[in-house]
């Protein structure tokens, strides 16, 4: 798993204001207002897992104000939007592990993969295509995190301890790929600040059907303020 995960400044403003029924614009507000050193030190708890971790997302969370956040709400419903168009994607507003709301953007691996496989198809490279173009390269303030999953399938000739194992290796794998064809595409590499594989965890459906397990082999992208961002957002410049 690589840890370059959320840079402390970049993500302050973990764009976790996408509640299901409101905007994005009106959640940044609402933080900016009067949650900042909370929303900051739950930031900084994903950050760090520690103490100064935790301090350093309080200190940055309550700097982001009412105004700013409306700004940063406002440029998140646009990349979410963005998002929205491309084709075989589900954008989403979801509580993660945490318990922070965020925007995801999800590709299943009937679109992306072969069952036990990890090259992409050329319908996904098309839909990826799509996505680097249309949300990343133009929201080009947006830091980006990648976490692959698959079903709790077995491996032949596996314990169930042996195929956890492979299904996680399997879902980074994947997580990869869709990295690397962004990258591919002309996203910097920059943007990118993590890709992760979990595996079997976090399963969105049934395992003990196809359906189900078709459901929770994918690939989730997630979209953050960056340092940049919030910056400007602060600076009242932020288009």
């Amino acid at each position: 798993m690589k840890n370059l995960r959320f840079h402390a400044l970049a993500l302050s403003a973990l764009v976790l204001f996408a509640g299901c029924n409101t905007s994005n614009t009106t959640k940044g507000g609402l933080i900016g207002a009067g949650g900042g050193a909370a929303l900051g030190a739950l930031v900084g708890n994903l950050i760090g897992k520690n103490t100064k971790g935790t301090l350093i997302g309080a200190a940055i969370g309550t700097a982001v104000g009412t105004t700013a956040g409306v700004l940063i709400g406002k440029k998140m419903d646009k990349a979410k939007a963005a998002a929205a168009a491309v084709a075989n994607a589900e954008v989403s507003s979801v509580k993660d592990a945490n318990g922070l709301d965020a925007v995801k953007v999800t590709f299943d691996s009937g679109i992306l993969f072969q069952t036990g496989k990890s090259a992409l198809s050329s319908t996904a490279k098309t839909n990826l295509s799509q996505f680097a173009n249309n949300v990343l390269k133009v929201y080009t303030d947006c830091d980006v995190a990648i976490q692959g999953y698959t079903d709790n399938a077995g491996w032949r000739n596996s314990t169930a301890e042996q195929s956890a194992a492979k299904n996680q290796q399997l879902s980074y794998e994947r997580a990869s790929a869709v990295s690397s064809y962004l990258l591919s595409q002309g996203v910097s590499s920059s943007q990118i600040k993590s890709v992760e594989g979990l595996g079997e965890s976090n399963p969105v459906a049934d395992n003990s059907t196809a359906a189900g397990k078709a459901e929770n082999r994918r690939v989730e992208v997630y979209l953050y303020a960056s340092e940049a961002m919030i910056n400007a957002a602060n600076a009242g410049t932020l288009q």
